[in-house]
């Protein structure tokens, strides 16, 4: 498991359906090694914080095995690491493979996983076609964001150490599951509210999915 590549950009102004919208989804790789902070890196930031960033949302990490995925599905588009709007582009890790609340160590940062992405329109302004967000969604791919336990420094070439593994085992991709109604699992439902790591948002979701059943 491994950090190959550490992305950032500020928030810029662009045209999009005749209006001028700020958005921070363009990140470029960077060399430098950086400061990883509770609310983000170093040189990085984001357009709208309503949705956008905070402390459960501090990294966004996209395993770039899916890239070869989305360089079949866009074939015209130039991929380059950080396309997707992600902070850590990493090998070695995916969704159905890391558990809400695990933590990992990133040269001398600790962070944790909190919840996977579900991307808004501004992915369309990233990619210049409005059904890139049903796609992606469609895809299952969606990488991850991680809270930061310990502020610390990163760069590419680090290795993700597990230092903390959750032991209520409910994986990112169980979470989009559920969320895109794949799965009713009662059972699974019920802990999955009762998960620390989970942000508010999403365990008062789930727990009115429940109520209804």
């Amino acid at each position: 498991m491994q950090l190959i590549s550490v992305n950032v950009g500020l928030p810029r102004e662009v045209s999009w359906k005749g209006k001028t919208v700020t958005t921070g989804i363009f990140k470029e790789p960077i060399s430098e090694r950086v400061m990883l902070r509770t609310l983000n890196l170093d040189g990085d930031g984001q357009a709208d914080l309503t949705v956008h960033g905070g402390v459960d949302k501090a990294a966004y990490a996209y395993p770039c095995e899916h890239y070869d995925y989305w360089r079949n599905e866009l074939p015209d588009v130039a991929l380059s690491w950080g396309a997707f709007g992600e902070n850590f582009t990493i090998v070695g890790l995916k969704e159905d493979g890391i558990n809400i609340g695990d933590r990992f160590r990133i040269g001398t940062a600790e962070v944790m996983v909190t919840q996977p992405r579900l991307p808004c329109y501004k992915l369309g302004i990233k990619f210049g076609r409005t059904d890139i967000v049903k796609l992606f969604l469609a895809s299952r791919l969606t990488g991850f964001y991680f809270s930061v336990v310990q502020e610390g420094e990163v760069g590419a070439g680090d290795t993700l150490e597990l230092v903390h593994q959750d032991e209520n085992q409910i994986t990112v991709a169980d979470i989009t599951r559920l969320y895109l109604h794949e799965t009713n699992d009662s059972e699974q439902l019920h802990r999955v509210v009762k998960l620390s790591a989970l942000p508010a948002s999403w365990r008062d979701y789930f727990i009115e999915r429940i109520n209804k059943q």
